[in-house]
Parts: C-alpha cells; structure tokens; sequence
C-alpha cells in the first residue's frame, strides 16, 4: 500500500493589527499546535506596489473592499510592517487555516487566533482580522515566491537555479 505524502507550505502573514498589539508571540504560539516546520520568517516593510501585487484576486473579486485591504496592510491605521513566516509540513494549509479561523472575525471560533484577536474596524469597515493564510497550494506558492527570495528560507521548497545578477544593496558598513 502506498502513503501518499501530502507535504505543504502556507505563507503567513501577521498584519499591521497584529505587530501593533505586540501579539506576535501569542500568534506564533497558538500555530506551534499544528507541528509544523518555520522555514522561513522575516519582518517587511509593506509598499503599496508589493500589497497590490498579494491583492490582485481581490481587486478581481472585491473591488469594493480593494482600496480599504491596501490600506490596512500597508500601514494607514496602525503600522507598515507585518511578519510573513513560512510554514512546512503535511497538510499545512488545512491545518494553519483552521487555527487561525474564518477570514471574518466575528464569524470565526472564538478560540482561533481571528476570533481572539480579530475585529470589524467600525470607521474603516476593514476586517483587522490579524494574519493571512494561503488559502491553497498554488496561492501559496504565488504568495511564498512573492515574500521571499530563494535563499531567505531554510529549506529549498520549490526549484530554483544558481543565478549571477548585479545588484546593488545594502551592506554593513
């Protein structure tokens, strides 16, 4: 009998909402139930360009919700930094999905990480809902390849090739 292995990454993101809060810890904490991997995790500096770039099934979807989502993210009510984490392991997406709750917190199980800490911004109309979660195995890589370069996770996840470019950036001085 073959065991089919069903070995996944999800990329996640705790927003603005959640770094504001100083609930990183208790975020991180809470996805440690699922026993998977951090393969990868930085702090970013969310532009508009690349908050665009992570929406644009939204701005097809929901256009109506576009506009306030880019501003959320990218720091216009709370801060423009997030943490994206990069997770690994069997069944990954169901199982981080299920702790961090529906996408809505006030749908969501008040024992996920949306229902604990999520909120329905009542100037904004924005679900400050905390954290992103890829929804599917080919959103996740879409997503993970948008967050990070290759050599910024622990693992090689996916293909990647040796590749000489020149480009300028910063160094300690």
């Amino acid at each position: 009998m073959e065991i089919k292995s069903n070995l996944q990454q999800c990329l996640v993101i705790i927003k603005p909402d959640g770094l504001i809060k100083s609930i990183t810890g208790d975020i991180i904490m809470a996805l440690s139930t699922t026993n998977l991997k951090i393969v990868g995790t930085k702090i970013v500096k969310v532009t508009k360009e690349h908050a665009e770039k992570h929406y644009t099934e939204l701005k097809e979807k929901k256009p109506h919700i576009f506009q306030a989502t880019i501003d959320y993210i990218t720091g216009k009510y709370h801060t423009d930094r997030v943490m994206a984490l990069v997770y690994q392991g069997e069944n990954a997406i169901d199982k981080i999905r299920n702790v961090a709750g529906k996408t809505n917190p006030e749908e969501a199980e008040s024992t996920s990480i949306r229902g604990r800490y999520g909120r329905i911004n009542s100037k904004t109309g924005v679900f400050e809902n905390v954290i992103h979660a890829s929804d599917s195995e080919a959103n996740a890589e879409k997503e993970i390849k948008l967050w990070f370069k290759a050599e910024e996770l622990v693992e090689h996840i996916y293909p990647t090739i040796k590749k000489d470019e020149k480009i300028k950036h910063l160094v300690w001085k």
